[in-house]
């Protein structure tokens, strides 16, 4: 038992929990893309505050949540350790002398995006987490959504960030079942395939909410702010 515990404290170990937490928040963006979605229903953000109202009141949901904010912080130290110990073991000519070769910017740089990406979160989190649903906000969520991404710098906050996202996760996606073990040829190229559409599908789902609710293309913006 006790070894097998040691076992998460190599670096084996935390790739593995790598794969794991960052397979479990791929589960949350699909939820959290289809609860965005729901803006785009012309009904003044209704389908939308419901479906938040659900999430906060299950009890199971709740539960979840817990995991969800741990899954993340365990992700992001994990990342950072592992973007230092590869910086450590690897003499700077060898890096260099690779960089020339078949991985991609993204693909050398994860620990730097994944790092931009936690920072974005946390404004995220502070933009509408805290106020709804700590302080209860005076305005619906809905509301608050519509306004953020009518704001110049939130819109372009946003837009960066799922750009970055998107080419996190096609590599993470991949990587994280090669850690799992499904790494021989006859996986590789299903599992890239699967990691680009999954990412490509996150990316331009995320990243429409800040273009369409900026230019209130559709009127979207205005029936849910109701100018």
């Amino acid at each position: 038992m006790i070894a097998s515990l040691k076992m998460f404290y190599t670096t084996v170990g935390r790739k593995l929990v790598m794969a794991l937490t960052g397979l479990f928040l791929c589960l949350f963006l699909i939820e959290h893309l289809y609860a965005n979605l729901l803006l785009y229903k012309m009904d003044g953000g209704q389908a939308y505050i419901e479906w938040t109202k659900f999430l906060t009141g299950n009890i199971i949901i709740r539960t979840i949540e817990f995991g969800l904010f741990a899954g993340i912080i365990i992700h992001v130290i994990d990342g950072l350790y592992l973007t230092l110990h590869n910086k450590r073991a690897r003499p700077v000519a060898y890096q260099v002398s690779r960089q020339s070769g078949d991985s991609s910017w993204f693909s050398r740089n994860m620990g730097l995006t994944g790092s931009i990406i936690f920072i974005f979160l946390i404004i995220h989190l502070r933009t509408f987490f805290v106020p709804h649903r700590i302080f209860h906000a005076e305005n619906s969520i809905a509301y608050d959504v519509a306004a953020a991404f009518q704001s110049n710098w939130y819109a372009a906050l946003y837009l960066v960030a799922m750009v970055l996202l998107g080419a996190h996760l096609n590599h993470g996606f991949q990587s994280a079942f090669q850690t799992l073990g499904l790494n021989n040829h006859k996986y590789l190229k299903p599992l890239k395939i699967a990691g680009t559409v999954f990412s490509l599908l996150i990316m331009i789902g995320f990243s429409s909410f800040p273009v369409i609710f900026y230019f209130d293309m559709f009127g979207i913006a205005t029936n849910i702010l109701g100018g």
